[in-house]
């Protein structure tokens, strides 16, 4: 099967930056541990605006939508066991953590903002041009969905860094937004050749 990729090829940041690819369960005690914090967070973590336990639980339950999710696309070309969305966010996330540095991005935001960039799609889904919804009245669910997001993680500093990095994604106002960009059309790309390899293999 081929599949039609993009009618231009990526922006001059990943030619720069050309993807250098190295790979680099927790005890019960420190499973322990961590529940324990997370029950009582700390005056420190309190006054950072850090959510709650039970905020968090409450968003990280939405957020699993993103792990049962297929990617439209995908379901649609009637690929086998397509990727779920976190899937696609994940790789995206370990590709700006191993790509090569580029002046002016900030490595550890462009990883933030890989993880988070889909992350609407928890509640609305994968939607693509061919649903048949406007740009505009698909940017709007989607921000509805964050705000909704955003409000249950509690609000406070960790929220407030969500939704400024996902909306500088989606304006694309930021040399990080132009590089995350580039990661997600490059991971596409890098999927659709290996669900090729795998269907010529089987």
């Amino acid at each position: 099967m081929r599949f039609t990729l993009l009618s231009r090829a990526p922006a001059p940041f990943l030619s720069t930056a050309f993807l250098k690819f190295k790979f680099v369960a927790p005890s019960a005690a420190t499973f322990t541990r961590v529940s324990r914090m997370a029950a009582s967070p700390s005056s420190a973590a309190l006054r950072d605006g850090a959510p709650f336990a039970s905020s968090a639980i409450d968003f990280l339950s939405i957020c699993h939508r993103l792990k049962t999710t297929k990617r439209t696309g995908w379901v649609r070309k009637d690929v086998k066991n397509p990727e779920s969305i976190a899937d696609h966010m994940y790789r995206m996330s370990l590709m700006a953590l191993v790509a090569s540095d580029v002046p002016g991005v900030d490595r550890n935001k462009c990883i933030k903002m890989a993880i988070v960039h889909d992350i609407a799609e928890a509640i609305v889904g994968d939607i693509t041009p061919l649903d048949g919804v406007s740009k505009a009245e698909k940017n709007q669910r989607e921000q509805a969905a964050l705000d909704h997001m955003c409000k249950v993680l509690g609000g406070g500093s960790t929220a407030m860094e969500i939704a400024e990095l996902w909306m500088e994604y989606e304006a694309n106002s930021s040399p990080e937004a132009k590089f995350v960009k580039d990661l997600d059309k490059v991971e596409m790309i890098l999927q659709a050749l290996e669900y090729e390899v795998g269907e010529g293999s089987g």
